[in-house]
């Protein structure tokens, strides 16, 4: 038995819904449903009531229930107890990121703040956004950073999970750039021509916001999709060799477009996003490592100075001054 299927049990029983409590395990509903099914096979018993609607736990579904949270409790608190043995990595901070980000994004934040905050030790623990999520959700890490887009959210309970902003990402289209410097492959492409297109793969993070993009898009996008991949920086390499255009961050591209390597392929086609970095709200001071704790301090003062700062700055008309 998987103590992930308690989780589900506990979070059903909570929701009574299994779309919704799939949506807050961050899995597929035909998953969720099958490790409450695993679960049930465990027990030997039928554990919730699937003839009633909202869903309703059985009289053994409720013992298990009772139970469950108190196996969950003592576990969390089992492992609380045996990380203050390791003496060893306590002063070391896990990230998890995903992959885009752990590339283009973490390097250059890690060096401006060990300027400003201090040196930090850290462990970079690169994933897809999904699998970033989960991490975080099962307490395999301290921070976890990712993009983030109202239209795209994360089902995280604020009750539980606390977020800082830490800036913004404009995700936009570019190609290689030809003799006279303008695009090979610009859009929004012919009919009869489609672009050769650098995609995402099917259910990439990055991938449904380009989704977003072409689907705003005033006059239609025509476009060849001939290579597609997880990251980002792999659709890049691709596009610096000329194989097509691509929709890419612009921390990825920042230094291409400064030689002139890269250049946009299209404006008004372009979205940006917020880059956040979350954690589970500590019980206790104890219960989150002190290295930890110290960096989500100083993220949450600069948060709060830079908010301060940008409602001080006048606004354009007051600037303006009368002939």
């Amino acid at each position: 038995m998987d103590s992930k299927w308690l989780e589900d049990f506990i979070c059903l029983a909570e929701t009574h819904n299994f779309s919704r409590a799939a949506q807050l395990r961050h899995v597929t509903q035909p998953a969720f449903s099958r490790r409450i099914r695993a679960l049930e096979v465990w027990a030997g018993a039928d554990l919730v009531d699937r003839t009633t609607y909202p869903a309703r736990l059985t009289a053994a579904g409720e013992t298990l229930r009772i139970q469950a949270m108190e196996i969950l409790q003592v576990v969390q608190s089992t492992r609380a107890m045996l990380r203050t043995y390791a003496s060893v990595g306590q002063d070391v901070i896990e990230f998890a990121l995903p992959h885009t980000l752990a590339f283009t994004f973490f390097p250059a934040w890690v060096g401006g703040l060990r300027e400003k905050f201090g040196p930090i030790k850290s462990r970079l623990i690169a994933l897809n956004v999904h699998d970033a999520v989960l991490r975080l959700v099962e307490g395999s890490c301290d921070l976890m950073i990712t993009y983030h887009h109202e239209s795209q959210p994360f089902q995280l309970d604020p009750a539980r999970y606390e977020m800082v902003s830490l800036g913004q990402e404009l995700l936009a289209p570019y190609a290689r750039p030809n003799a006279d410097g303008e695009p090979e492959f610009k859009l929004p492409g012919l009919p009869g021509q489609p672009l050769p297109y650098l995609g995402y793969a099917p259910g990439a993070y990055l991938g449904r916001m380009v989704d977003q993009i072409l689907r705003q898009t005033a006059s239609p996008v025509h476009l060849d999709r001939v290579y597609e991949t997880d990251m980002a920086e792999g659709l890049k390499v691709m596009a610096l060799e000329g194989h097509g255009l691509a929709f890419l961050p612009f921390s990825a591209v920042k230094k291409d477009l400064r030689a002139k390597k890269l250049v946009s392929a299209g404006s008004g086609m372009e979205v940006t996003m917020d880059i956040r970095v979350y954690r589970e709200r500590p019980a206790s001071r104890d219960a989150v490592k002190g290295s930890a704790q110290a960096l989500w301090t100083y993220l949450e003062s600069l948060a709060r100075s830079q908010t301060v700062t940008r409602s001080r700055r006048p606004k354009i008309a007051d600037k303006a001054v009368s002939p």
